[in-house]
């Protein structure tokens, strides 16, 4: 079954019943990016010399900025290689990025052993097939809401907003909810 990020985030919020999502979010050490349709909303914009721009959403790289102050380390792999994701992973403070990976659960399961994270410690966000691997290897999977139906299916949680509008900063203000839920006294 697959929820929505800001449906369990009123739950947890309002004290629902105990969800298998929010106890598998409170033991989230490690975030996993994707960017290209979740970071950015999938379009590339070419510049008269060739160079790809991007748009970043300011509200994703506060929702990081509060996972990293929070102690939740989180990662870009991304099958393409752009200098711009490079500048506002290093904007962000994001150490691991990770280009041009063709395969990314070989990529996240050399991250995860570096950084002695468990994959059941893990989750991601992804839009598209090439994620759809990654997002069955994680404990917690996402879905940005407008992502190819093959990632919709491997989701475990759909965002309410699109890449690129705001769909990591709902994300993280999730897993940053269901931590804080887990740590309130019963």
């Amino acid at each position: 079954m697959t929820y929505s990020a800001r449906a369990l985030s009123k739950c947890l919020q309002i004290g629902c019943p105990d969800l298998m999502t929010g106890k598998s979010a409170a033991a989230i050490r490690l975030l996993v990016l994707d960017v290209d349709g979740t970071m950015t909303d999938g379009k590339l914009y070419f510049g008269p010399h060739g160079e790809a721009l991007k748009v970043f959403h300011v509200r994703d790289g506060q929702g990081i900025k509060h996972l990293d102050a929070a102690g939740i380390q989180v990662a870009v792999i991304s099958g393409r290689k752009s200098r711009m994701t490079q500048i506002r992973c290093r904007e962000l403070g994001v150490e691991h990025v990770i280009q041009g990976a063709h395969d990314k659960v070989v990529a996240f399961e050399k991250l995860r052993t570096r950084l002695k994270v468990e994959a059941a410690e893990s989750a991601c966000v992804g839009d598209d097939a090439a994620d759809v691997p990654l997002m069955k290897v994680v404990k917690l999977a996402f879905a940005v809401a407008d992502a190819h139906r093959d990632a919709l299916r491997a989701a475990h949680i759909v965002t309410s907003l699109p890449g690129g509008q705001g769909a990591v900063r709902e994300v993280c203000d999730y897993l940053l909810e269901s931590r804080h839920q887990r740590k309130k006294p019963r």
